[in-house]
């Protein structure tokens, strides 16, 4: 960590000294709780233009226009935002654009994961900085052979323990080929500035495992999809982070209200209605199946940053389908 440089020092010495007091954030609030993340959340995507760019004023229409939802938030830069494919200075400002076009009571997810754990703290660092309220963290994965529980506890501890705003885990393990051990979530759920977990594996036994080995702990769970959101708000999860809220936001918001209000039968009918159309957006044809419905729906979703390819005419039917059949388009 020597090589952090001085000027990310300077602002996590800040952070630390300041003792976090963000009114939705910080290690903890002033009761000795950490900051509630339960809700739905729409992971946003970033707009590109026809020559690759990153289009930041669609991505502020974007946002203006799923504000009306009743979301807990937004999450940027997570798997949907392509943040792999982004500069460093482009993922900075995404967040920094998002802050500003986001309602002042919606919490700001962003995900500052990188592969290393020094590059790690010093994006989260950046990202609270430029108005994240709590950083998403995905699992380091290039050496996925190497990321023992001791890898992964002692990388997570040290981004906490430097990060001026709390730390959301991050499981999606279709995309790093790595699950986050639950023993090791369970552990690291103890640190004061650990608040939570994403988890996108859809092992919805897995999910209660970590509620229940989690229980003592001020830590929420958050699922992942929206195609497992019922099984989870069974098993104790408090929210959502989804694909498909980009597109059905209502619905999920919808789905998150029958749960908690215990209306079970209502809640089956609407989630069986959204399993088709959220497997379309996310395992099957992913990022670019997701904004091709976002184009659908009223809302910019545009082309991907290449490699990531277009939807051929076979695909695109086969996704109009999997909303049609199930009568949302």
């Amino acid at each position: 960590m020597a090589m952090l440089g001085p000027r990310v020092w300077s602002s996590v010495r800040q952070g630390l000294s300041r003792g976090l007091s963000r009114n939705v954030g910080g290690w903890a609030s002033g009761e000795g709780r950490k900051v509630d993340i339960a809700g739905i959340y729409p992971a946003v995507t970033t707009p590109f233009t026809a020559t690759a760019e990153v289009d930041y004023g669609k991505l502020e229409e974007n946002l203006h226009k799923l504000g009306n939802i009743p979301f807990r938030g937004f999450l940027v830069q997570g798997s949907n935002g392509e943040f792999p494919y982004l500069t460093s200075s482009e993922r900075l400002e995404v967040v920094s654009r998002a802050r500003q076009a986001m309602p002042k009571d919606k919490l700001l997810l962003a995900g500052s994961g990188c592969e290393s754990t020094q590059a790690t703290v010093e994006m989260t660092v950046s990202m609270a900085q430029v108005g994240a309220d709590a950083a998403l963290v995905v699992t380091p994965s290039y050496y996925r052979g190497r990321m023992s529980s001791a890898a992964l506890i002692h990388h997570y501890t040290k981004v906490a323990d430097l990060s001026p705003i709390p730390v959301v885990l991050y499981s999606v393990p279709a995309n790093t080929g790595l699950d986050l051990p639950v023993d090791t979530a369970v552990i690291l759920s103890q640190h004061p500035n650990i608040v939570g977990i994403k988890d996108s594996g859809g092992d919805v036994t897995r999910i209660g495992l970590m509620v229940h080995k989690t229980r003592r702990q001020d830590f929420q769970v958050l699922a992942g999809s929206a195609g497992f959101l019922l099984a989870s708000y069974a098993v104790g999860a408090v929210g959502g982070v989804c694909a498909l809220a980009n597109v059905l936001g209502a619905q999920v918001c919808q789905l998150e209200r029958l749960c908690l209000t215990g209306q079970w039968e209502d809640a089956q009918k609407l989630q069986l209605r959204l399993i088709e159309p959220n497997t379309a957006v996310t395992r099957r044809f992913g990022i670019s199946g997701l904004k091709k419905t976002m184009d659908w729906f009223g809302y910019y979703g545009g082309p991907c940053r290449a490699p990531l390819q277009e939807l051929s005419p076979a695909e695109e039917e086969a996704l109009h389908l999997a909303f049609s059949s199930n009568g949302w388009l």
